[in-house]
């Protein structure tokens, strides 16, 4: 049997397919796993926030329609760049064991945020990055920064940033961890749903991949996982929300989330216990108490 897998055509992406790929066919005797390597619009345009620009769909829906076409039968991806909510007719399959979910600081001047002087240059390209970094240091301009790993290494190699923040599991996973200045703990930077984990995408009525795919899920991260996408479809599950959550599972649930507005000026947070057999109603419940804190009011700001 053959399965073809879909995935961006960025350095990580290959990565993350091929790695997906090994695990298959060492799972699976005499299967073959090909990838197929696709460009989005999200890794065309580079020049604006995603926001700006449609969204983090812009990163699933080429993969997503080659898996419609019949050219491809899974995608992978991070899962913090899948929207909160899938097109209908299409499913995550499975959620590997999460790696590392924090953020890091990346400088070839500063050893960190606290130390940059007011006027420094911090690159990112996420709003939840950039409002939580301008909560609490107001003094440093934060700067948009797209591109993959490499090309954002490189922006600020060549000076054009005084430093950036990237997610921890994508440097690992690139050989890269020696890059990381310090790394942000939760409590300074909770991080994006999902981050630090794979998922993987078919179509729904694609029951044999799925139980192909059954033995690469991690019931704990899946629990997580599904607590933190729970928070952003209840909020609006868009990246225009600067919207983090971070879930921990052991006996209990532990969820927490926040939302800001993009200056980091006002920001609401919740921290709360649920039921790892029903992740999405704590999701819900975070929701429910960033909205009861004006949310709301932010989501217009």
């Amino acid at each position: 049997m053959k399965l073809v897998i879909a995935t961006r055509r960025s350095r990580l992406a290959l990565w993350q397919a091929d790695h997906i790929k090994h695990r298959l066919e060492a799972l699976h005797r005499g299967l073959s796993v090909e990838t197929l390597a696709l460009s989005t619009r999200g890794d065309e345009l580079i020049d604006r926030r995603l926001d700006q620009a449609g969204g983090k769909g812009l990163f699933v829906k080429e993969l997503e329609q080659a898996m419609s076409d019949g050219r491809a039968d899974l995608a992978v991806h991070s899962i913090k760049d899948v929207p909160a909510e899938l097109p209908p007719g299409f499913t995550l399959a499975a959620i590997t064991a999460r790696e590392d979910p924090r953020d890091v600081f990346v400088s070839r001047s500063y050893q960190k945020l606290a130390e940059m002087p007011r006027g420094a240059s911090v690159g990112t390209s996420s709003l939840r990055r950039g409002a939580q970094i301008a909560e609490r240091y107001p003094q440093l301009e934060i700067r948009l920064l797209r591109g993959n790993v490499d090309t954002r290494l490189a922006k600020l190699d060549r000076g054009e940033y005084d430093a950036i923040v990237l997610a921890v599991a994508g440097l690992e996973r690139l050989g890269l961890a020696a890059r990381a200045t310090a790394h942000l703990e939760v409590d300074e930077m909770l991080p994006a749903p999902g981050q630090g984990a794979l998922g993987i995408e078919c179509l729904a009525a694609r029951d044999d991949v799925a139980a192909l795919l059954a033995p690469l899920a991690d019931s704990a991260t899946t629990a997580c996982v599904r607590a933190e996408r729970a928070v952003s479809r209840a909020l609006g599950g868009s990246c225009s929300l600067p919207l983090a959550a971070y879930a921990e599972c052991s006996e209990k649930l532990r969820l927490r989330a926040l939302v800001a507005s993009s200056d980091g000026k006002r920001v609401v947070r919740c921290d709360l216990e649920g039921e790892a057999r029903d992740p999405e109603a704590a999701g819900e419940r975070a929701a429910a108490a960033l909205r009861a804190q004006g949310a709301d009011e932010i989501l217009g700001i």
